[in-house]
């Protein structure tokens, strides 16, 4: 039983590619040292490089190589007899070109997974957007965790990146309407690639029913997916107001946007435009999850919005952590009051 927990664990980490040396090999040391039958190893190969979502939706050419390289490394410590397997397929993969693309796939508590496309590089093609960022795995615990904030309403997130944060809310939170938005051309392609990725339809934004429209749309708009999701570009610093209220947000959240003084000014400006929303009563609420990486960084937001006249509070710390970090992160989750 407890060798079906170590191989479980090694799968969790190793579907969503984080750093091996956050795996538990001092364990499976320790399990071999005790029983040195090839079992345990063949059934870690078949969780994690031979699962069939890893054979589908692969991590990158290197980490699979260095994976097995020392799972090959810990077999050979012991007298066990040598697992042409493990050979077999370190070669397969020896063979393969390496890819820019590589993929993610992280188990959710209902057991669903998201399969992201990310970027082998932390920076391409000018923007950091094309890789999933801690604090978007944190935001998505906490709204796990909270659901009602987000359950039957209209959300907007902004700076989407390549997605992660917006399926997990529409795998487990039920939104009526999610919107992800973006404003990089790469971004907005790798985004849409991974919602459609996740099994989601986009809603072409042209048939969705205004709220000024007779509720006999009610009944056919009843026939869409729901939620229904669009992707939108947005560019913070040319929005309008107009565009905003079109969108009809009643939830806003983002996720690591706050780590550059211009792109922190841009942010402001358009929550200040939200904030026209106060005359029609619909405030949305505002939740902005970041990675204290620069204290002055920081400070700058929370100074920003208090000279803009924004009150904020921060969220206490979730319990829940479904995703696994390589080290856990500083990130603060703020709500905002526009």
């Amino acid at each position: 039983m407890a060798e079906t927990g170590l191989a479980s664990r090694f799968q969790r980490r190793f579907l969503a590619a984080r750093r091996l040396r956050s795996f538990p090999w001092p364990a499976l040391e320790q399990n071999l040292r005790t029983s040195p039958d090839s079992s345990l190893l063949v059934d870690i190969l078949h969780k994690t490089i031979l699962h069939p979502l890893c054979v589908k939706y692969p991590p990158s050419t290197k980490y699979r190589r260095c994976f097995l390289t020392e799972l090959i490394k810990k077999h050979e410590s012991t007298a066990a007899e040598p697992l042409d397997e493990l050979y077999d397929t370190l070669a397969d993969i020896l063979n393969e070109e390496e890819s820019t693309h590589c993929y993610k796939n992280y188990l959710l508590p209902t057991g669903e997974c998201i399969t992201l496309s990310e970027n082998v590089a932390i920076i391409s093609g000018g923007t950091t957007g094309l890789v999933t960022w801690d604090a978007a795995l944190h935001l998505a615990e906490w709204a796990v965790e909270t659901s009602v904030v987000f359950s039957n309403r209209t959300v907007l997130e902004l700076g989407s990146g390549i997605g992660f944060t917006g399926i997990a809310i529409c795998k487990t939170c039920n939104p009526k309407t999610y919107i992800f938005s973006d404003y990089h051309p790469c971004v907005l392609k790798q985004l849409t690639e991974n919602i459609r990725l996740n099994g989601f339809v986009l809603e072409p934004e042209a048939t969705q029913p205004t709220p000024t429209e007779s509720q006999g749309q009610e009944a056919e708009a009843a026939n869409y997916q729901k939620p229904k999701l669009i992707v939108a570009e947005l560019d913070w610093g040319s929005v309008t107001e107009k565009q905003l209220l079109d969108l009809q947000p009643e939830v806003i959240i983002a996720a690591d946007v706050v780590y550059d003084p211009e792109i922190i000014l841009a942010l402001v400006g358009m929550l200040q435009k939200l904030s026209t929303f106060r005359a029609e009563s619909k405030v949305p609420e505002v939740y902005i999850a970041f990675t204290i990486r620069n204290p002055d960084t920081y400070h700058l937001f929370q100074a920003e919005l208090d000279k803009v006249g924004i009150r904020w509070q921060i969220i206490p710390a979730h319990n829940n952590s479904i995703f696994l970090y390589d080290m856990q992160p500083n990130v603060t989750i703020l709500q905002l009051f526009i």
